[in-house]
């Protein structure tokens, strides 16, 4: 149902920067916290878009770093990555019907990337950013979308549930990133895409020792520098297609695989 664009490979974005994506940052061992018996008294959550009751407070998330980060989060994410995301989910030139899971959706700003046609599901551990997500969704009638909390490292569909699964630079702040693509390609169906837009350890030594350098303080702010891409796809049913920066001087590379029968 998807196709690889010719021109994907060229005149990509340069911007730079990082999503604060909270699909997962506590091990995918630990439960998603309670919602008040889903939601009751603010709409659905589980299944489908929340209706978020005006003035409501939103649960924090497990970690209040992303909590906090939402403002400064909604403010910088245009200018950082959604043009190089709106590029990638372009160049698939998704098929009417698709069934498209995406993996760390935050507030959804990067859900505009997606055709009408298609259906859309988004999932996140952060209850305050999934609110910010239904809001907008809300407020541009996407009838096409839906968004749900859940642990990128332990999805709760079945296997071969969706067509294409993405995910945006999410997979460097979970606790196991090998767990979370390991999930990523369970609920790829056979012959179906997986897209993966994030920071990957640099193969050239001295660029790595010196990004990695900076390990400890990113990891205070809920990312790793040192995740290593061939480690992470290691004996994986997958065929990788592409998995290349769009330029040299981005930090990020483009990852885009098919899932093997």
């Amino acid at each position: 149902m998807l196709e690889l664009d010719s021109e994907s490979h060229s005149n990509q974005s340069s911007e730079t920067g990082s999503q604060a994506g909270t699909a997962c940052v506590k091990s995918c061992d630990e439960s998603v916290p309670s919602r008040d018996g889903d939601r009751k008294q603010n709409g659905k959550m589980n299944g489908g878009t929340a209706k978020k009751t005006r003035g409501a407070k939103p649960k924090p998330h497990e970690s209040k770093l992303y909590d906090n980060l939402v403002p400064a989060y909604q403010a910088l994410w245009p200018a950082v990555a959604r043009r190089r995301i709106l590029h990638n989910v372009n160049s698939l030139n998704i098929a009417a019907g698709t069934k498209v899971l995406e993996v760390g959706v935050g507030t959804g700003l990067s859900l505009d990337a997606y055709p009408r046609h298609a259906d859309i599901t988004g999932v996140d551990l952060s209850e305050s950013m999934l609110s910010e997500a239904e809001d907008l969704i809300e407020q541009r009638g996407w009838d096409h979308i839906s968004v749900q909390p859940m642990n990128a490292e332990k999805l709760t569909f079945e296997d071969a549930s969706f067509d294409l699964v993405t995910s945006f630079h999410t997979i460097s702040v979970v606790s196991h990133p090998e767990r979370m693509m390991r999930e990523l390609v369970r609920v790829c169906r056979p012959g179906g895409k997986i897209l993966v837009i994030n920071h990957f350890r640099s193969p050239n030594p001295l660029i790595a020792r010196v990004v990695d350098s900076a390990g400890s303080l990113t990891r205070h702010l809920g990312w790793r520098t040192d995740l290593n891409v061939d480690e992470l796809l290691n004996e994986l049913p997958i065929q990788v297609m592409r998995c290349q920066k769009s330029n040299p001087l981005s930090l990020f590379r483009v990852l885009i695989a098919e899932r093997k029968a």
